[in-house]
């Protein structure tokens, strides 16, 4: 199966910027897939905040709407997250999902998709 894989997490203060990776294993390519981060939050709570379709188009949360950017880099086969003026409530667990629909539930992504094994991020105020 396919296999990815976040890095780039770690622990910043409120308004510092983090970029997130999300590779995959060989012959599966993010150009031709849509891929979502999600975030798993402090109270459990665990969605979609960004989303790069098939097509190129990107979609992001309200929560994160303005600070954070998603792209693909087609010569790394390598979706970025890039996240600036983080805040406190930035806090969590970031996961990669990619595959022919991008749930919003983590749930489903999880089971339904491919799915990597995700990267924590904190924001300290």
């Amino acid at each position: 199966g396919v296999r990815l894989m976040e890095s780039g997490g770690g622990s910043v203060q409120a308004g510092e910027s983090l970029t997130l990776a999300c590779t995959s294993s060989a012959g599966y390519f993010f150009a031709t897939h849509g891929t979502g981060w999600y975030r798993r939050a402090s109270n459990g709570e665990c969605r979609i905040i960004a989303r790069r379709n098939s097509d190129g188009t990107t979609e992001y949360g309200d929560s994160v709407k303005g600070r954070f950017a998603i792209s693909l880099d087609r010569a790394k086969n390598t979706v970025y997250l890039q996240m600036n003026s983080l805040k406190p409530e930035d806090t969590g667990t970031y996961y990669c999902g990619s595959g022919g629909e991008l749930y919003t539930s983590c749930k489903f992504m999880r089971e339904l998709n491919n799915w990597g094994q995700g990267t924590q991020v904190t924001v300290s105020s």
